[in-house]
């Protein structure tokens, strides 16, 4: 059985330029990964991944390696990929859910948001296990944060679901709530077996949870702003 968003029903009023600006830097930095040679992509990996032991200063990496200081690592490993499913895999929810979130909060704090989410996702990563040696990569921290922000927003707008089981193939249309509950479920029911697997579960729930409180601290902001530009605009009663 397989199942995976393909597309919401939620149109917006202006264009993702900040989203299609980070789906294309990870695919093109993805692309080059791989042409490069595997050498010149581990080289990358480890001076441009979060390495929990690195950042909290436990251990150094070579000269050759320490490219940028360690604490940047936690934005730039969010342009890394350590294969074509997890790229395919965070990209495409990124653009099924981050238009409507960028639509919602303007370019600059959509940015803003983005590595908010994107950091406290790898610090919640890096504190279970500060001695990691093991390089931390994907944008998956940050988009859990934007589908964090979508279900507060949207819960009950349509996402397209593409469905298989062996020779039943079918698109349903599920409310975002369902499928985006279905998804953090599977994160915390997965935490258990996270020693074992190479997916980082606690920064996708750290993500999301990031993405809910930034989300409502940021509607709030801006209702304040609105209800002051449409005082602002009220004509005077003399």
């Amino acid at each position: 059985m397989f199942f995976f968003p393909i597309s919401d029903v939620n149109a917006t009023k202006k264009k993702p330029v900040v989203s299609w600006i980070i789906l294309i830097s990870c695919i093109l930095i993805f692309i080059n990964q791989k042409i490069s040679g595997y050498h010149f992509e581990q080289k990358t990996i480890l001076s441009f991944g979060m390495i929990p032991s690195v950042l909290f200063n436990i251990k150094q990496l070579s000269d050759n390696l320490a490219i940028i200081p360690a604490y940047m690592t936690l934005i730039s490993s969010m342009f890394l990929h350590g294969g074509w499913m997890h790229l395919i895999g965070n990209m495409t929810y990124l653009y099924i859910f981050g238009d409507n979130i960028e639509d919602e909060l303007g370019k600059f704090k959509f940015i803003i948001f983005y590595i908010s989410c994107g950091i406290f996702a790898g610090l919640c990563q890096a504190l279970i296990d500060v001695n990691s040696e093991i390089p931390m990569i994907g944008a998956s921290g940050a988009i859990s944060g934007i589908l964090g922000a979508y279900l507060i927003l949207f819960p009950k707008k349509d996402i397209k679901v593409f469905f298989w089981f062996f020779i039943f193939i079918k698109i349903f249309r599920i409310p975002a709530m369902f499928v985006i509950g279905g998804w953090i479920f599977i994160q915390f029911f997965s935490l258990n077996s996270s020693e074992d697997s190479n997916v980082a579960y606690l920064a996708h729930i750290g993500g999301f949870i990031a993405g809910i409180i930034l989300i409502i601290i940021f509607r709030k902001k801006i209702s304040k702003q609105s209800k002051r530009l449409t005082k602002g605009s009220l004509p005077n009663s003399d």
